[in-house]
């Protein structure tokens, strides 16, 4: 198959263009409404770490170690870990705060707009969920998450990115996500985003003097799927509180839209450079048999 130089361009302009299409298709479009959340009440929460079991056993993940000992550090979820609970002795009268970390869910989540495969996805239940068969390693989600969600699992040969997926296959099958499910001190309430941000809002009006006067996840970075009510100041509990109010998709999208593209565009650039090449040296390669066949029948 012979290449021309405008067959060539033709063919870099098509397959980049397709690229781009699949990149912008990445941009979120936010769940309704009626997107299921949690609510996290820090004030009921006794640090008793079964929502950690829980979510281990229902993702098939090693049992949380045991014992009061893991409260001695701080911990993070990792590519094993998708949530954990930490102990803080912030409180005025002395007693502990525990705080239940996982993914946010956030309603314009900054992994999934960064994502240019569609790995991460926004369901229309409201959970961020992954697709590992789609994933290409490119880590651009850890770069994005406001909150360091996203791991990568380095230690195998083909990793993938691991985090909280808000148990969806039990939501789908009306069911709560395992950690709620086995909370047995109710700091945990699962439904309607809205509806627990007005259950949010009304315990701090009638309790006044026992939380902070907001809900966070109302607003930050958009809002996210889990909210948390607090007697002690969030930013005492590790929570970041400079996120600001905007989706982070609005902020980076006009640099992310650009990466991914010039990434994409890489492949089907070598593809017609390869195509082109080709065709090059079988046209020199016909133009030599033509002459020996030429001297052949001449001689």
């Amino acid at each position: 198959m012979k290449v021309s130089r405008r067959t060539f361009l033709k063919l870099c302009g098509a397959t980049g263009a397709a690229s781009l299409v699949g990149t912008a298709d990445a941009r979120i479009t936010p769940a309704s409404d009626e997107q299921v959340g949690m609510l996290f009440d820090t004030t009921k929460c006794i640090g008793c770490r079964a929502c950690e079991a829980a979510c281990s056993e229902a993702n098939g993940l090693a049992p949380p170690a045991a014992g009061q000992v893991v409260f001695d550090h701080r911990r993070k979820t990792d590519s094993h870990t998708y949530t954990v609970v930490n102990r803080y002795s912030t409180d005025g009268d002395g007693a502990p705060v525990f705080v239940k970390s996982q993914c946010m869910h956030c309603i314009e989540p900054a992994c999934a707009s960064a994502c240019p495969v569609k790995a991460l996805d926004k369901t229309p239940e409201g959970p961020v969920i992954y697709h590992g068969e789609r994933c290409i390693g490119c880590r651009y989600c850890m770069v994005a998450c406001p909150f360091g969600v996203p791991k990568y699992e380095y230690e195998k040969a083909l990793p993938l990115v691991r985090k909280c997926i808000f148990c969806i296959d039990r939501i789908r099958a009306g069911k709560m996500p395992a950690c709620a499910q086995v909370c047995p001190s109710g700091a945990l309430t699962f439904g309607k985003r809205s509806e627990l941000l007005e259950k949010a809002k009304t315990t701090i009006y009638q309790h006044p003097g026992d939380y902070v006067h907001h809900v966070y996840g109302e607003d930050e970075v958009g809002g996210t799927g889990w909210l948390y009510i607090s007697k002690v100041p969030f930013d005492k509990l590790s929570f970041p509180t400079n996120l600001g109010q905007r989706p982070y998709p609005e902020l980076t999208w006009p640099y992310l839209s650009a990466v991914p593209f010039a990434v994409m565009f890489a492949t089907p650039l070598l593809v017609g450079l390869y195509a082109f090449t080709k065709s090059r040296e079988q046209a020199e390669q016909d133009a030599t048999a033509d002459k020996e066949i030429d001297h052949a029948a001449g001689g």
